[in-house]
């Protein structure tokens, strides 16, 4: 792991690590994203990809005002997803590249974000890196998971023969039939 200043990835001085220019990088197990595991397929004898990760601070100078806080972060990982449609598994390459604008107060934060299009977060001095992370990568899963192509043909109801070249029924046939019965 690359590590400056002995900033802590887990407790992270925001200002400090963008007036410093400081970088991190690392790889973590995916194991340690428990949110995150949650919606993916257990793995099988194979174990998951690590999540690769960097974080680079900034200070953005402001003509007539103090400098910007910002954080820039990137990663990738490949997750195991179930298919919507074979309900097989499905490997999913993840990819997060965001910058974000630290501010000091959740009030500033709101006004920013109402403002901006940028993502603006509160600065703390113990700010949890591996957790936005986790959330950037649960944000980065897609909507509906399947192969382009599944490697199975889906299965059918136990029974189930398919069709061979049978007209579909006509749902109004029966009522057809009894409007046209003596009463």
């Amino acid at each position: 792991m690359a590590r400056e200043k002995n900033h802590d990835p887990r407790r992270l001085d925001v200002r400090a690590f963008a007036a410093a220019g400081a970088t991190l990088s690392d790889a973590w197990p995916q194991a340690g994203f428990e949110r995150l595991g949650a919606s993916l397929m257990p793995a099988a004898a194979d174990a998951p990809a690590p999540v690769e990760w960097r974080a680079d601070g900034e200070l953005r100078p402001v003509v007539g005002g103090a400098p910007e806080t910002w954080l820039r972060l990137a990663a990738t990982t490949t997750v195991r997803l179930q298919c919507q449609r074979c309900l097989q598994p499905v490997a999913e390459p993840l990819a997060v590249d965001r910058w974000f604008r630290f501010v000091d107060s959740e009030e500033e934060a709101a006004r920013l974000d109402e403002e901006l299009e940028d993502d603006v977060l509160v600065a703390a001095r113990g700010f949890d890196l591996h957790g936005l992370l986790e959330d950037e990568l649960i944000l980065a899963l897609p909507l509906v998971p399947r192969h382009e192509v599944c490697p199975d043909p889906l299965p059918m109801s136990a029974g189930d023969e398919p069709l061979a070249d049978e007209p579909a029924a006509n749902p109004f046939a029966a009522l057809a039939a009894l409007k046209q019965r003596p009463d």
